[in-house]
């Protein structure tokens, strides 16, 4: 009998210990809960502090760029027009070959500067009504060396200056600045390279009357595989007219 009382008295005793056991490491739960939710609410203001800097620093670089942009529309009105439009074909067009590609603010930025370096070609070269002469060409063509320098060095353009220094290369080797061939071009200088000739094409100049989306698109197409990247004429084609045509009519 006292056998049996001993044993259940230890069994309580068990029980009880097994108890406040339990009740230390619920409360430790509760603890590391609590401090769970603490960091979570931290991590989530910090997020909130990186957003709001990160909008902040994007809109610095976006005024930056459409400073620099100004910068070319002042001296040539055309140019203005052509930077809007362009951009806008070939983000377009990106997006269908690279969404990853397009989703890079630097491109839209390489876009919007490409001529950048005209701001150095004098007005009587830039404004001239017929075609060029071969030596003003020849500096003409320095405007894509010249807007590299000037976008080099700014540490968010590094890869926009690529596009800027690039989007007169050819497929076959003979652009310019650098000659470069084939995939030795960067890919979205090989996609403005076709959207440029495209906005080119199907723009009124004094010197050479607009052609319709069509024609361009066949212009282009002869020249895959010479002075353009035949995969990125190839998609080109794919785009629907009536995006390309809503682009234009949004910046006549």
């Amino acid at each position: 009998m006292a056998e049996a009382a001993i044993g259940e008295e230890a069994l309580r005793e068990e029980v009880d210990r097994l108890r406040a056991e339990l009740g230390r490491h619920w409360r430790l739960a509760e603890q590391k809960e609590r401090q769970l939710e603490r960091y979570a609410s931290d991590l989530r203001e910090t997020f909130k502090a990186e957003r709001a800097r990160t909008d902040e620093l994007h809109a610095s670089y976006v005024a930056t760029v459409r400073a620099l942009t100004n910068a070319v529309e002042a001296r040539d009105a055309y140019t203005g027009r052509h930077t809007e439009r362009v951009a806008a074909y070939g983000l377009e067009l990106t997006r269908q070959i690279d969404p990853e590609l397009a989703a890079d603010p630097q491109v839209e930025f390489g876009f919007l500067l490409h001529d950048i370096g005209k701001v150095a070609i004098p007005d009587g070269i830039l404004h001239k009504p017929g075609q060029l002469l071969p030596e003003e060409r020849t500096l003409m063509r320095r405007h894509a060396a010249i807007g590299h320098e000037i976008v080099r060095d700014i540490p968010f353009l590094d890869q926009a200056a690529q596009v800027v220094r690039h989007h007169h290369e050819r497929w076959d080797g003979s652009g310019y600045p650098d000659r470069l061939a084939g995939v030795q071009i960067p890919l979205a200088a090989r996609i403005f390279s076709v959207v440029d000739a495209l906005d080119a094409m199907t723009t009124e100049r004094p010197y050479s009357p607009a052609c319709s989306i069509a024609q361009a698109r066949s212009e282009i197409a002869a020249k895959a595989g010479s002075q353009f990247d035949p995969a990125v004429v190839a998609q080109l084609a794919e785009l629907p007219d009536h995006a390309l045509e809503r682009i234009k009519a949004e910046r006549p």
